[in-house]
C-alpha cells in the first residue's frame, strides 16, 4: 500500500510541474501565431506597417480608439481611407473570414498587447456582438 500511495505522489507532483510549467507560457501566443500567419506579411512583424502604404499597429491612435471595429475589420476587409496617426492610408484590405470569433479575438489581444501597445482585453463576447453588428 505505501508503494502506490509513494507512486501517486510522485505521479502527482510531475503532473503539477507540467500544468505549472504549461502556465508559464507567452500571453498571446495563439494570436501572436495567427497575426504573423495572416496580418504580419502587410502589416509587419514588429507591427510598423508598410512604407506609407499598410497603417502600422504598433503605437496606432487607430487600433486604440476602434475597439470593437478591428474585428469588422479582420473579418470583412475595409476600402477607403482611413487615418493612423496623422497619416492618410487608401489601400484596401481583404478579410481574412475564415478565422473563428476566438480566433479573431486572440489576434486583437495580441495587437493590443504588443510593440508597445496597452489598449485592454477584448472579451471573445465583445467580438461576437461587433461581428453582429457588422455583418455583410
Amino acid at each position: 500500500m505505501k508503494k502506490n500511495s509513494i507512486w501517486f505522489g510522485l505521479i502527482a507532483a510531475a503532473g503539477m510541474i507540467v500544468l505549472f510549467d504549461s502556465c508559464r507560457g507567452e500571453t498571446y501566443e495563439q494570436g501572436r501565431i495567427l497575426y504573423e500567419n495572416f496580418c504580419a506579411n502587410c502589416h509587419m512583424d514588429d507591427g510598423s506597417g508598410l512604407a506609407g502604404n499598410i497603417p502600422p499597429l504598433a503605437k496606432a491612435d487607430w487600433v486604440k480608439q476602434s475597439g470593437a471595429e478591428m474585428a469588422c475589420v479582420i473579418r470583412y476587409g475595409m476600402e477607403g481611407e482611413i487615418v493612423v496617426n496623422g497619416r492618410t492610408y487608401n489601400q484596401a484590405m481583404a478579410g481574412i473570414p475564415q478565422l473563428s470569433d476566438f480566433e479573431i479575438t486572440n489576434v486583437i489581444n495580441y495587437i493590443n498587447h504588443s510593440w508597445g501597445n496597452d489598449y485592454g482585453v477584448m472579451t471573445l463576447e465583445e467580438v461576437r456582438s461587433a461581428l453582429e453588428n457588422c455583418k455583410q
